[in-house]
């Protein structure tokens, strides 16, 4: 099947979550035509959904060189730096700043350096690495489509139309199309639990209580205290000491996180990285802004060897690779709670499996690994 018609298939599966929604800007139409258009690339290759696929929790399934690891964009021999998130309940993510103890949170991208979901949107449009097109570009491709054009006029009133205008409205409708429901349904199986729905099994369940428990260290950091809506992150930055990727050889530079913020100056700041969402985090492999591990056993075993100084990586046999950014690690954070035994992983990843929306729980492993 080719990519446009496997486009229109996902749009018409998707139809009920885009219309269950509050009733929507009229730019929702026009930010999920954009969404799936190839013609925004440079090379009219790739759209958003290439790199944040709707069938597959809004990550990469193309394979390249890095296992994933990092993704390819409208250049395929060139790669990123960073492992393409997962954009599900992206619309929930809080914009940059500092909570009420300063701490900064927030932000988009995993060094939070775009404020607004709007401006987010931009980034990979107008980034070399992926889409690569230009704003003066945008406006002709733009142009080409009359479906687009007759929307935009509906939207900002006859021609001429300025080049900064049209950027605008293009990511502020993609920024509208990724606040829908199809993003954020909130029907995973610990959803429906919630609702009374859906039974836990008794790991499950052992899984859910360890994590919101004290015995282990998970929702310090992956609780933003939404209630029924909770994302399982705070946004905060930490520097967990993330081993670097042999695979990306490319890179010539360790990824600063929110050191390459451009308002953030504080050295303290350096190698670290906003934390992610765990929903849909059993089928959003590889794991870790790097890419590095590929499954959640691993990322567990690597917290685990704050407490008990295991040497060896569980996935590669092998001692674990120095982290990027070796200065600034969280190491009290990472050292509270006690270890894991494999039957404590077992339950807790048990307990992760049920935070994956309902339409991806058959990409789950059948194995349990993740």
């Amino acid at each position: 099947m080719s990519r446009p018609a496997c486009n229109v298939l996902i749009l018409l599966l998707f139809t009920p979550l885009l219309t269950a929604a509050n009733p929507p800007p009229s730019s929702l139409a026009l930010g999920t035509a954009l969404y799936f258009d190839t013609n925004l690339s440079l090379h009219r290759n790739i759209s958003c959904a290439d790199c944040h696929a709707p069938g597959v929790a809004f990550v990469d399934p193309r394979s390249n060189n890095t296992g994933r690891a990092v993704s390819s964009g409208t250049v395929p021999a060139q790669l990123g730096r960073r492992h393409t998130p997962t954009l599900s309940y992206i619309g929930i993510n809080p914009g940059f700043g500092p909570r009420a103890d300063r701490v900064l949170r927030g932000g988009f991208f995993y060094d939070g350096r775009a404020t607004t979901l709007a401006e987010q949107a931009q980034g990979p449009l107008f980034s070399p690495l992926e889409m690569g097109i230009s704003k003066s570009l945008l406006k002709t491709r733009l142009a080409e489509n009359e479906n687009y054009l007759s929307q935009i006029r509906a939207l900002l009133g006859p021609e001429p139309w300025t080049q900064d205008a049209l950027v605008a409205l293009v990511s502020d409708s993609l920024a509208v199309f990724q606040r829908s429901a199809m993003f954020q349904p909130f029907d995973s199986k610990f959803d429906r639990y919630l609702r009374g729905e859906s039974k836990l099994t008794p790991l499950e369940e052992q899984g859910r209580v360890l994590f919101f428990s004290t015995l282990v260290n998970c929702n310090s950091c992956h609780m933003l205290e939404r209630g029924r809506e909770e994302t399982f992150s705070d946004y905060t930055f930490h520097n967990i000491g993330v081993p670097t990727n042999p695979l990306l050889s490319h890179l010539q530079q360790p990824d600063l996180g929110l050191g390459e913020h451009p308002n953030v100056t504080d050295a303290a700041q350096r190698g670290k990285f906003k934390v992610p969402t765990l929903r849909n985090v059993a089928v959003t492999a590889p794991y870790m802004h790097n890419g590095v591990f590929k499954e959640l056993r691993t990322v567990m075993a690597f917290y685990n060897k704050f407490i008990l100084v295991d040497p060896i990586n569980p996935e590669t046999g092998q001692p674990w690779r120095p982290p990027e950014v070796p200065q600034n690690i969280s190491q009290d954070l990472l050292r509270q709670g006690q270890p894991l035994n494999p039957e404590r992983m077992d339950a807790i990843i048990a307990f992760l499996r049920t935070l994956t929306d309902a339409r991806y729980e058959h990409l789950l492993d059948p194995s349990g690994k993740n």
